[in-house]
């Protein structure tokens, strides 16, 4: 206890040279920061430093009593000439030695400082009975006006609430100081924080290594040992004039909303971090002292659960929220939004429409009647009604529902916030579906943009923009480019995904599209049998996904010649989505491909009844020039060239080509095939 009483005393006058922000005491010796790399932090950031790492330090020869009344002197004076930049100071008893009672009290009382200075000194094992403690007190006292000794974090900022003086120190032991510091360094009354430690090595690795409110760009994470959790981050200091960033930034900080624990848990979802959330909300929970509190944290592991394709188990949690919620709430109170909004998510996603469009809509009814016309939680009612009228084939209601989402976050969000890409990507997503591959690429790409500038280069929407503009290569017949962008989006999945991950079986499903286009049959069926282990293991058995992953297979197979099998997943694929609710799209591609089977088979009858119920559901779906629509017609005219139907084959192979001919590149592969059966019924005729 006498050394670190005498420590503090003697650290607390000694001078602090220049832009010197963090400093250990050890057997009394002064050491200050020299390092090149953190002037220049400093200078790029306009920001005080509050808490700095503190680096390995060289010692300085112990300053007298003499140099230390000057020290203090000079350092008031710089004070009460403006230079107020705040400090948080570091101090260590580790290896220092004991203080003689040599500096004279008279001395230091004959250099007293002006009236106007505070000391709180806050330490919960204070012993005013103990002579060394009141010795230092005395001499502190002698020092500055007033030295106020607390026990509690709580004490202390009551007393800087309370302070009237122009200028106030905080000596903390390490223990408060971690939890203190957060809490009272904006204080403007505060002008430096002495944090004194027991421990040098631990504070040298766990103090905060830049100026608080430091902005970096996050260049790469990479694991530098696969046997511990050990990563290196890359992070580029960014500048004062870098306005997007810093109004993100800000936007990001008022958005994390709560205090304390709570805080922290909505922080480790926005940045990914699902595990150590889940240990978070797991431990509150356990601790939770009432329903509000277990709504909240129930609601939360909602959320990780869903990022984490665990759908079922995100319904359970959402439901247990919503259950707590509605003891006391009625049923259109405006915080249940929130849990009905999730609750529909996750149906959504595993394909139950009905559900997810009513809980949709019963978030929407509470959001138009409880916020402005332009809140962000109102487009997010919008983007989502749009997104299951989009999964059900109804594209000028999903369009509708996207427009309003777009306009509300053009208006309410900073241009390079990551959510302004959603709407941008969803809207893209259904000209991608409407056949409109230059519109779909246009809303892909500004999409793509902005989460470059907002997101770390490995962040999971990332890997979705990647995912969503190689989809779109792909049905333009740009394979390269397909595979190009898929590569990156399975280069970043595979980093921030578990191997079963929902996000793998969608990537895998579109590199075996483009393997078969390619006429890569053996790779394109073993990433689609990929894609369905991992439906099968994370979706409902009759999921409309699984369907559409049976239906690909099938049409692998029926490619490879095995006929018998190519109609065995097509009736599966069938047995799913004519008895749950689906889009009637995806059921009538399932249509044209057995259709197709069928005509391979020369079995034109089969293949016939088959191609008309899929034209049937496209023709009413979709604009009339839809490239889906061209296959479709191509497929009938080659059934009539082969029946010797040669009027209705010219009829039908006229609107493919014309329809190719509007909506692909000239180089599209399916132009020249349909060119191709073109001149083959022509020579016929």
């Amino acid at each position: 206890m006498k050394t670190m009483y005498r420590l503090i005393l003697e650290y607390f006058t000694k001078e602090i040279k220049g832009a010197t922000t963090s400093v250990f005491i050890e057997e009394i010796a002064l050491t200050d920061l020299a390092t090149s790399s953190r002037d220049e932090a400093r200078e790029a950031s306009s920001v005080p430093q509050t808490m700095p790492l503190v680096n390995q330090l060289n010692s300085k020869p112990q300053s007298s009593i003499h140099d230390i009344q000057s020290s203090i002197q000079r350092q008031v004076i710089s004070h009460m000439g403006g230079k107020n930049s705040k400090k948080a100071i570091v101090l260590s008893t580790a290896g220092a030695s004991a203080i003689t009672a040599a500096s004279s009290t008279a001395m230091l009382r004959r250099e007293r400082m002006a009236e106007n200075y505070l000391v709180i000194w806050v330490d919960g094992n204070i012993d005013m009975a103990n002579q060394d403690c009141q010795n230092t007190m005395e001499q502190l006292r002698a020092v500055v006006n007033e030295v106020k000794p607390c026990e509690t974090a709580e004490q202390c900022v009551q007393m800087l609430m309370e302070n009237q003086e122009e200028i106030s120190f905080v000596i903390s032991s390490g223990a408060l100081g971690q939890h203190l510091v957060p809490d009272i360094h904006d204080m403007a009354k505060l002008n430096a924080i002495f944090i004194f430690c027991g421990n040098k090595q631990r504070h040298q690795e766990e103090e905060i290594l830049f100026s608080m409110h430091t902005v970096f760009r996050i260049g790469e994470v990479r694991k530098l040992d696969n046997n511990r959790a050990l990563y290196q981050v890359d992070l580029k200091l960014t500048s004062d004039d870098d306005s997007q960033l810093r109004e993100l930034t800000d936007y990001i900080r008022q958005e994390v909303n709560g205090t304390g624990w709570r805080r922290m848990g909505q922080l480790l979802l926005k940045i990914g971090q699902f595990d150590k959330a889940e240990e978070l909300y797991l431990a509150l929970l356990e601790q939770a002292s009432d329903d509000s509190d277990r709504a909240y944290i129930c609601h939360q592991l909602g959320v990780m659960k869903y990022s984490q394709g665990q759908y079922e188990e995100a319904v359970e949690f959402y439901e247990q929220s919503l259950k707590i919620e509605q003891k006391t709430l009625p049923k259109d109170d405006p915080s249940l939004a929130p849990t009905y909004n999730n609750i529909a998510q996750v149906y959504n996603d595993m394909g139950d429409y009905s559900k997810a469009l009513e809980f949709y809509e019963k978030t929407l009814k509470i959001d138009e009647k409880g916020l402005p016309s332009n809140h962000p939680d109102l487009a997010k009612s919008y983007n989502n009604i749009g997104q299951v009228y989009n999964n059900l084939g109804n594209y000028s209601k999903a369009l509708e529902f996207y427009g309003k989402d777009l306009e509300i976050r053009k208006k309410a969000l900073p241009p390079t916030h990551p959510d302004l890409a959603i709407p941008y990507s969803t809207i893209g997503q259904v000209y991608n579906n409407m056949g409109d591959y230059s519109k779909a690429l246009e809303f892909y790409e500004k999409s793509l943009e902005i989460r470059k500038k907002a997101l770390p280069s490995n962040h999971p929407d990332l890997a979705t923009s990647y995912n969503n503009i190689g989809q779109v290569y792909n049905n333009m017949g740009d394979y390269s480019k397909a595979l190009e962008f898929l590569k990156k989006d399975l280069e970043i999945t595979r980093k921030t995904r578990s191997p079963d991950h929902p996000d793998f079986a969608s990537t895998y499903s579109w590199f075996g599209r483009v393997y078969r286009n390619m006429k890569d049959y053996s790779k394109s069926l073993d990433y689609f049998q990929k894609c369905l282990t991992i439906f099968q293991r994370t979706l409902p058995e009759r999921h409309p996904n699984q369907a559409i992953t049976y239906s690909n297979i099938g049409d692998v197979h029926r490619l490879m010649g095995d006929y018998e099998k190519a109609i065995s997943f097509h009736r599966k694929a069938l047995n799913i989505q004519e008895n749950v609710q689906c889009n009637p799209l995806e059921c009538a591609t399932t249509y044209i491909n057995l259709g197709e089977t069928y005509r391979q088979m020369k079995d034109y009858t089969m293949a016939l009844t088959y191609y008309q119920k899929g034209l049937e559901i496209r023709e009413n779906k979709l604009p009339k020039s839809h490239p889906d629509l061209a296959v479709v017609y191509h497929n009938l005219a080659k059934l009539y060239l082969s029946t010797r139907q040669y009027n209705m084959a010219m009829k039908n192979v006229q609107q493919a080509v014309e329809i190719a001919q509007e909506k692909l590149p000239s180089n599209h592969p399916h132009i020249l095939e349909y060119k191709e059966t073109f001149e083959k019924i022509r020579k016929k005729m």
